[in-house]
């Protein structure tokens, strides 16, 4: 099993900054790859940044540029470094974690973005 635990959200005027953090316990060797998602009201979850075991990193089109991801092994903790925050990244983001035993969730931050 992998426990996800997700901070950092908050309440941000446009064109600020926030950073999310993600710290795993558990069985943190199984996973290969972390990741974000983010659910805004009314629609469905999408995906938003990943990181591999290797420190390769995708985004999606609509954060590239503006959101860096990365992760410190050490701690197990992956990061979401969110700038030039818009109404559109209104959120609950979440957390997710892929290993040799399945697909983990965190429980999610809220992340609101006042114009």
């Amino acid at each position: 099993q992998v426990q996800l635990v997700e901070s950092g959200g908050g309440l941000v005027q446009a064109g600020g900054s926030l950073r999310l953090s993600c710290a795993a316990s558990g069985r943190t060797f199984s996973i290969n790859a972390m990741g974000w998602y983010r659910q805004a009201p009314g629609k469905q979850r999408e995906w938003v940044a990943a990181i591999n075991n290797g420190g390769s990193t995708n985004y999606a089109d609509s954060v590239k540029g503006r959101f860096t991801i990365s992760r410190d092994n050490s701690k197990s903790t992956v990061y979401l470094q969110m700038n030039s925050l818009n109404s559109e990244d209104t959120a609950v983001y979440y957390c997710n974690a892929g290993s040799a035993f399945g697909e983990y969730w965190g429980q999610g931050t809220q992340v609101t973005v006042s114009s």
